[in-house]
């Protein structure tokens, strides 16, 4: 079975520094899912984020978000690397820009090396080409990115790791009785046009761009599952327990 796992920068970083532990158990996971027949794809953000740790830039300019992207793409690759081959894995880089899935033949053209990498027991990392693309740098944090890499390269589940462990029927942070819907079949017009709403100074997006991201893929046949990146154990019970116990499941 084919996924995608989405890690945002609110879970990559840490008092403006890569979280390295967090890290690691996403490594591990991703290790875990590797022996369990999973092909995973993981797209990452936090190049931003690795850069204000080497050049801390004021992060409101796009051209210094574009910058800082630029010296902590490699950064941030440097330590996956690291990480993944405590576990006998290789990692790759692929840097993509939106434009790409507006092209079918760019699309085939990716899709056959992320196929020909996947066979050969490597992870690709997809991250969007920020120093040349400003769109996510200013709304998506690689949320709708993930939803097109999920369709376009044939998996059939993309697993959001946020900050944001399951969408409720409202906002826990501001109410108690807050519930969290499990299973959601249709998002309404409402909640997909409603302002963004991020969490950190390094993430762009909230919730609006995940439940774009559900819709998308929902219209397509195929599933999202939104889960905490701080606390993995929902999306291990989800994945390799095949146990529902928290998150949410986005599915037509």
């Amino acid at each position: 079975m084919r996924i995608v796992i989405k890690v945002g920068s609110h879970v990559l970083t840490e008092d403006g520094s890569i979280a390295k532990e967090r890290m690691l158990g996403l490594i591990s996971l991703i290790a875990e899912l590797k022996s369990n027949t999973y092909e995973v794809i993981l797209v990452s953000s936090g190049a931003v984020a690795a850069g204000f740790t080497q050049l801390p830039l004021e992060r409101s300019s796009v051209a210094n978000r574009q910058a800082l992207a630029a010296i902590g793409q490699p950064f941030l690759l440097k330590m996956y690397q690291e990480k993944f081959a405590q576990f006998d894995l290789l990692c790759s880089q692929v840097l993509l820009s939106a434009d790409v899935f507006e092209s079918d033949k760019h699309v085939t053209h990716a899709k056959v090396a992320i196929d020909t990498l996947l066979e050969n027991n490597v992870v690709p990392i997809i991250n969007e080409n920020d120093t040349v693309s400003i769109e996510e740098l200013v709304f998506g944090d690689n949320d709708r990115l993930s939803a097109h890499v999920a369709h376009s390269f044939d998996a059939s589940l993309l697993v959001i790791l946020s900050d944001i462990d399951a969408l409720y029927d409202k906002d826990p942070n501001r109410y108690e009785d807050a519930k969290r819907r499990v299973i959601v079949t249709s998002i309404s017009e409402e909640e997909l046009n409603a302002e963004y709403s991020p969490n950190n100074a390094f993430a762009t997006g909230g919730i609006v761009t995940k439940l774009q991201s559900a819709d998308f893929l929902m219209k397509h046949g195929r599933e999202m599952f939104l889960a905490s990146g701080f606390d993995l154990s929902d999306v291990k019970h989800f994945l390799i327990d095949k146990k529902h116990i928290g998150g949410t499941l986005f599915t037509a």
